[in-house]
């Protein structure tokens, strides 16, 4: 299908994990090992280690769990399931031991604290689960523009089947971020504002100093549209030299923001990110076009609206009331 670059059944349930008199809640995922080697950010050698070759007859265990229960490779682990072996007097717990062949870190707090994967078929064992599977997950080449794919999947799922994708797994976070996207551009035009401000009152004072020189050159002919004229490109050159200042600043933050955010973090004795409350290990920036584009617009807008009216005050000055007590 196009858009669409693999298709993994998969087996999920809830169970406790237990190491050397540590337990943990995890959610284990039965998974092929070729689905396994297609999931972004689970198998990478700069965040993971481990033998995968041992995932037939092992587990990979998220970091977070991993340091919960203190377990590394090589470990074996005791996982713990409600929904054991079904008898003539109800259903028994389930408990099986695995080593940890894997240990990964997805980048996200939330999923390294609780996810666990195990083989499919020792999954579809392990949860009753023989012969299904309780979803499969399609993972598309272009995440963003997900919707396209969904009207050929609906081609191919039967009436009774329910399709969702990440936007309605995660809507509540993305709705939270739009919400504060769009606190962030009211806060940044606020400062932008308070800052066009400095460039009024420094016109307002150029004005008033200039007062006589402004009558002579009135004397002498020259017109209310040509002061109006010098005393805007002043303004306006004020604020293309800050919106440029600005650009630069802004453009190195985003670019070095792991250094400067470590040189933080030292300064203040550590703690300032808490991966448990934001959910990931770091800060991430993202240089966008259209963002540099619209703080620009903003500031060089706001800048050149602002200085028009200190300008025609200097414009429509009377050269006689300029020059009186002079």
């Amino acid at each position: 299908m196009p858009g669409v670059t693999s298709a993994a059944p998969v087996v999920t349930g809830q169970v406790i994990a237990s190491f050397e008199g540590r337990n943990a809640g995890v959610q284990v995922t039965g998974i092929a090992r070729a689905d396994l080697d297609s999931l972004p950010r689970i198998i990478d050698p700069a965040t993971g280690y481990g033998d995968l070759a041992k995932f037939g007859e092992g587990i990979a265990l998220g970091s977070g769990v991993a340091r919960s229960l203190g377990a590394t490779v090589g470990d074996r682990v005791k996982l713990i399931s409600p929904e054991g072996a079904r008898t003539p007097f109800g259903t028994s717990p389930r408990v099986g031991t695995f080593e940890v062949a894997y240990i990964f870190s997805a980048g996200r707090y939330d999923i390294d604290q609780v996810r666990v994967y195990m083989p499919f078929a020792e999954a579809q064992s392990y949860f009753n689960r023989e012969g299904v599977a309780d979803r499969i997950e399609i993972m598309v080449q272009d995440p963003e523009h997900v919707d396209r794919v969904l009207p050929a999947l609906w081609d191919r799922l039967g009436d009774n089947e329910v399709l969702y994708t990440w936007r309605e797994a995660s809507g509540s976070f993305l709705r939270a971020l739009t919400v504060e996207d769009n606190v962030m551009f009211v806060i940044l035009s606020v400062l932008v504002l308070i800052a066009t401000m400095n460039i009024v009152s420094g016109l307002i004072m150029l004005v008033k100093n200039k007062g006589r020189d402004i009558g002579i050159l009135r004397t002498l002919g020259l017109t209310e549209g040509a002061i109006l004229r010098i005393f805007f490109l002043c303004g306006a050159f004020t604020g293309i030299a800050g919106t440029l200042a600005g650009v630069i600043l802004g453009c190195l933050f985003a670019i070095y923001i792991d250094p400067i955010f470590a040189a933080v973090n030292a300064l203040s004795g550590g703690g300032v990110w808490d991966p448990s409350i934001r959910g990931i290990y770091y800060l991430p920036a993202k240089l966008q076009a259209g963002d540099v584009f619209s703080a620009v617009a903003l500031s060089l807008g706001m800048s050149f609206v602002v200085t028009i009216f200190p300008a025609r005050r200097a414009a429509r000055m009377n050269p006689v009331d300029a020059l009186r007590y002079e």
